[in-house]
């Protein structure tokens, strides 16, 4: 097949240019050139579609999909599959499931209530506090132009893997690498649900081949690994003398600590968020999602770190993870908190 990816120069992007060589295709990549290097094999062409005359490289080409897997702003999206309309028949767009309204049921499927989104909003990339509602627009864009007959919106959950430009799991693995006493946050049960970007690729070249238009939930049907799991494979894979130190969500909520940023993956098991990790999967199971053991993820995202990896944050990712002093602070609160009980 001939397919255009848009960006297609990290993470999940970069993932799906790879992959998508890996299987045969031929791949025109399309970008401003700032955020990486193009995998080599890909005709790169330059452009940006935040403007209609940025646009202008596609025109007169054709191409057998579009792959969209970055669009942060609707209006660009639109923009885009405008563009392509008339010269590629399938559109699929990688969004997130960020775009759901409420968490406080499980299981989240995918007729649950969205976020309000308009398909020629305009933005800034790096405004990740409207992310929730421009991925919303983005999605409406891309129905909008192609019909859900042929787009596919690939609803991600939390991602992991090789090429991260998130850090969450790569903070958890270099932290542990370190050694010494890690703070480790609530109940080592606490199950979670995270997808590796290999297998969101897989999914998704898999339903641009067959042209399979839909919208699905990119996540493992059910939670795949634990916070304890987590943690212990971390220390494992780095060959770590870490000792985990788990502490319960209430203390560390009452010394400052951030969930998700300053530990990262960590949501407290409250009511209000009871369906974060318990999104249906089923839909994308049924169209063909396997995944892949998360220790298996754990694995290569050390391997990636060790032989050079390093994360390049996307523009407006907060900086993860815990400072050293703080963490020692916290610790030390802990210890005293530990002795006043005996």
């Amino acid at each position: 097949m001939r397919l255009l990816v848009i960006g297609g120069t990290s993470f999940v992007g970069r993932t799906l240019v790879s992959d998508a060589l890996g299987r045969g295709h031929e791949v025109t990549t399309f970008n401003r050139g700032l955020t990486g290097k193009d995998v080599d094999g890909v005709e790169a062409l330059r452009g940006d579609r935040s403007t209609d005359e940025g646009i202008r490289p596609l025109a007169g080409r054709r191409f057998d999909a579009v792959i969209d897997p970055g669009g942060l702003v609707p209006a660009h999206v639109l923009r885009t599959a405008r563009a392509t309309a008339g010269s590629a028949p399938f559109y699929a767009f990688v969004s997130t499931t960020a775009v759901y309204r409420t968490w406080d049921t499980a299981p989240v499927d995918e007729s649950a209530a969205t976020w309000p989104g308009a398909a020629d909003q305009e933005g800034d990339p790096a405004d990740l506090g409207k992310l929730r509602v421009h991925k919303r627009g983005c999605e409406l864009a891309v129905e909008q132009v192609f019909g859900l007959g042929a787009s596919l919106i690939a609803r991600a959950g939390s991602i992991v893997g090789p090429y991260d430009n998130l850090g969450q799991l790569p903070w958890w693995l270099t932290r542990i690498a370190e050694g010494g006493r890690v703070i480790a946050p609530g109940d080592p049960a606490r199950g979670l649900q995270l997808i590796d970007v290999r297998d969101i690729s897989v999914f998704v070249l898999d339903q641009v081949e067959a042209a399979a238009g839909g919208v699905h939930n990119v996540v493992p049907d059910g939670t795949n690994t634990t916070m304890g799991r987590l943690v212990d494979t971390c220390v494992r894979v780095t060959g770590s003398d870490a000792t985990p130190v788990w502490m319960d969500e209430g203390f560390l909520l009452s010394q400052g600590v951030q969930p998700w940023t300053e530990l990262p993956l960590w949501i407290p098991d409250l009511p209000d968020v009871g369906g974060f990790w318990a999104v249906s999967g089923a839909s994308a199971k049924a169209a063909g999602l396997r995944t892949r053991p998360f220790a298996d993820s754990v694995r290569d995202t050390w391997e990636w770190l060790r032989s050079g990896g390093e994360v390049q944050a996307a523009p407006g990712t907060p900086p993860f993870g815990l400072a050293m002093e703080k963490e020692q602070q916290v610790l030390a609160a802990w210890d005293s908190r530990q002795a006043g009980d005996n």
